[in-house]
């Protein structure tokens, strides 16, 4: 996607060889026109795969996701990180593991909103070594949905979690596919 990866070189900070601060549009500050766009876009890509739900964790996925459920015309549901005083019964959950944060997260989704009626998209903001979608992807297959694949705003592609999930047959659609962050510089694929 030309205007995402015209942002990215932009506004996008490198930080080291695997780490790009992309929080001035998607995941601190949030450019709603471009969120527009990127769900225009997983709509165009997904729209024949019977969608009837969207998932992604929160919270930098809500964004882009929200979109696409606007555009979709179906429901958003996103993981959460941390149980409050209404989600504590009747979950799905499955623990990731953030390589940036250096912590595991349990991330939890009522039973009430995914069930094997479903088919659902997940969306996430970055694709790097696949923890957190394969902890979506883990809530997807407890509930017995079908999976229609993954959006993924932003991919490292020069990280394994897109190998992981093709591999298994996955489709993986990705706006963004960053071959390298060497040398305080984006290449994209």
């Amino acid at each position: 996607m030309k205007l995402l990866k015209q942002k990215i070189l932009n506004e996008g900070k490198v930080l080291s060889d695997t780490v790009l601060k992309v929080d001035s549009f998607l995941n601190h500050q949030v450019d709603p026109q471009l969120m527009l766009n990127i769900g225009e876009t997983f709509t165009n890509l997904f729209s024949s795969e019977g969608i009837t739900k969207i998932l992604t964790l929160e919270s930098s996925g809500i964004a882009p996701s929200t979109m696409a459920g606007l555009k979709l015309r179906v429901p958003v549901i996103f993981a959460r990180k941390r149980k409050s005083l209404t989600l504590v019964d009747d979950l799905y959950s499955a623990n990731i593991y953030s390589f940036t944060k250096k912590e595991t997260n349990e991330i939890s989704v009522s039973k009430d909103y995914i069930s094997s009626n479903d088919t659902v998209l997940i969306i996430d903001d970055f694709l790097a070594n696949g923890q957190a979608a394969l902890g979506l992807l883990d809530i997807v297959e407890q509930a017995g949905a079908s999976l229609a694949g993954f959006g993924i705003v932003i991919e490292k592609g020069f990280q394994n979690g897109g190998n992981l999930l093709r591999e298994r047959g996955i489709r993986v659609e990705s706006l963004a596919n960053i071959a390298s962050l060497s040398n305080g510089k984006v290449t994209f694929k």
